[in-house]
């Protein structure tokens, strides 16, 4: 399959001040995308996420390292004319609606009156705003300006789509409604890249993901690759008898009302734990097993670099 990006040992470093010092901020990082595919860039931050797309970009110029965009150099104009980019803070002028604001956009792709149109309605409904075209932007709340930076990453319709925290500041069916947006891009075959520290949302949709710390690729993988299915624990809630009744089963006992909650961390014991509710008359209200997320990948891979 061929690769949407490209990136290869790049590097970048800035100026602190007006002091003669500079920090090393990306460290020779190389991967790839393939077209098609949903690919998440997760890290603290400080890691280099914001910093490798607006390398990506040509936003501003890497001190060393090659990217290319559907096999061109990124700073090629054609590469360009086929991706749809969304900043993590996208500043709007406050007084254009969201329509004018789309109609604007459509005229820097040279969109006719008939396409722009057509397409403005399209995305309006696409991102959930069609009831607020006429508002201006300055009434909107953040997640509904993050919907309005989405429909004009949209307006040409791009091949590939980068997107920097594009889940930030919405409530949960607002993300909801987003992840399914991304999922739906691939569908019609588009190329997603985006950053987000929700690693909820990322496991749910990407395909593969990188984690960059310190300006270092440390990890990269499909997600079915990288998350296995063993069990770390198993959650475990009861009713009808006192935690006392399960000390040396499980860790983590706690009591809330008349429920006890335990953590079982020896699978062997699972079975005891359940016929020590049976033969004393208690009830069983939940038994989760609890494998191994994203987050856990992730959080091990922080501290331990």
């Amino acid at each position: 399959m061929a690769n949407a990006i490209r990136i290869d040992n790049l590097q970048k470093k800035f100026r602190l001040g007006f002091i003669p010092k500079t920090r090393q901020i990306l460290k020779g990082i190389t991967f790839s995308v393939s077209e098609g595919e949903i690919f998440g860039y997760l890290g603290p931050n400080g890691a280099g996420k914001t910093t490798t797309i607006k390398c990506l970009l040509d936003l501003i110029h890497p001190d060393a390292g090659t990217i290319e965009i559907f096999g061109r150099s990124h700073l090629s104009p054609r590469s360009r004319q086929t991706l749809g980019f969304l900043p993590e803070n996208p500043y709007f002028y406050d007084y254009l609606t969201a329509a004018e604001f789309l109609a604007f956009t459509a005229d820097l792709f040279g969109l006719d009156r008939v396409e722009k149109e057509e397409r403005i309605a399209r995305l309006l409904k696409l991102v959930g705003l069609e009831r607020a075209a006429g508002l201006p932007l300055r009434k909107f709340s953040r997640g509904m300006l993050q919907r309005a930076g989405l429909a004009q990453a949209l307006v040409n319709d791009p091949k590939l789509v980068i997107l920097d925290e594009p889940l930030g500041g919405m409530d949960p069916i607002g993300r909801k409604e987003i992840r399914d947006i991304i999922v739906r891009f691939k569908d019609e075959g588009k190329t997603v890249f985006f950053t987000s520290h929700i690693l909820q949302d990322i496991e749910m949709i990407c395909d593969r993901v990188a984690i960059i710390v310190g300006g270092r690729i440390v990890k990269e993988g499909a997600l079915r690759d990288l998350v296995s299915e063993r069990v770390l624990f198993t959650e475990v809630t009861v009713s009808g008898l006192s935690p006392e009744a399960f000390r040396g089963l499980g860790e983590s006992i706690s009591a809330r009302g008349d429920r006890v909650f335990l953590k079982v961390y020896d699978e062997s014991k699972v079975d005891e734990v359940l016929e020590l509710v049976h033969d004393q008359k208690g009830r069983l209200v939940s038994l989760s097993p609890r494998t191994e997320t994203l987050e856990d990948i992730f959080i091990e891979t922080v501290t331990r670099t």
